[in-house]
């Protein structure tokens, strides 16, 4: 597992849906490989072009992000440690997850009470964060580029990521930036791609991910959520 350049904690989804997200992102991040990706009419070939952006990290909804292993610190033992953190805790439902829209780009968002799915991402968050190496400058002022909160800048230098813990709001990417016209082309793409998805919707696992030398994103273990 040392081949990996960072590592993330991720909600993969299996079954229907993982599959949905592999074709339309053109790639299976549960097996690290590329995937073609359909002929939607109303989109054609723009499905290549306005995934472009999430492709590389596969299809899933973030809980801790990527970050380098802290000196001192192994694969093993983060995979141990995330482990251990899934036996601890219970399978988290939501009212259901449906496709919309945030700011510019479009994901999966849930439905209903996300309390319980917030407090998973903090646990992974604050639980895991002894295995985070700290930022370098570069990387600060990349994030800081886009204009933080006071907030938002605090949660930066304690944790690495400046939308996490109460400015967490959990997604699954389907797009990057799109317009008006591209976001109701895809939605409506969405509606014939997407399978029937289950309601309540239940988490019921975590994802150990890395990211390779190519610069994507693949599933390095799954762990039931078993508290």
């Amino acid at each position: 597992m040392s081949e990996f350049a960072r590592y993330a904690i991720y909600y993969v989804p299996d079954g229907p849906l993982a599959a949905f997200g592999a074709a339309w992102l053109g790639w299976d991040v549960a097996q690290g490989a590329e995937v073609p990706q359909p002929d939607l009419p109303p989109l054609g070939d723009e499905l290549r072009r306005i995934t472009d952006t999430p492709r590389k990290y596969g299809f899933h909804g973030t809980l801790k992000p990527p970050f380098r292993l802290a000196e001192g610190r192994s694969a093993e033992q983060l995979a141990e440690e995330t482990q251990d953190l899934a036996r601890r805790t219970a399978p988290v439902r939501v009212g259901g997850l449906a496709p919309g829209r945030i700011g510019r780009f479009l994901a999966l968002v849930p439905q209903g009470d996300t309390a319980a799915l917030a407090a998973l991402a903090a646990a992974c968050v604050t639980e895991l964060d002894g295995f985070r190496e700290t930022l370098s400058e570069a990387e600060l002022a990349r994030r800081r580029a886009a204009g933080l909160t006071d907030r938002q800048e605090d949660l930066l230098a304690a944790w690495g990521y400046p939308y996490v813990l109460d400015e967490f709001r959990f997604h699954m990417t389907l797009s990057g930036r799109v317009d008006d016209s591209t976001a109701a082309r895809a939605m409506a793409a969405l509606d014939v791609a997407l399978p029937a998805l289950d309601t309540p919707y239940v988490f019921g696992a975590i994802a150990l991910v890395g990211e390779r030398a190519d610069g994507r994103f693949q599933t390095i273990h799954r762990y039931a959520l078993t508290g």
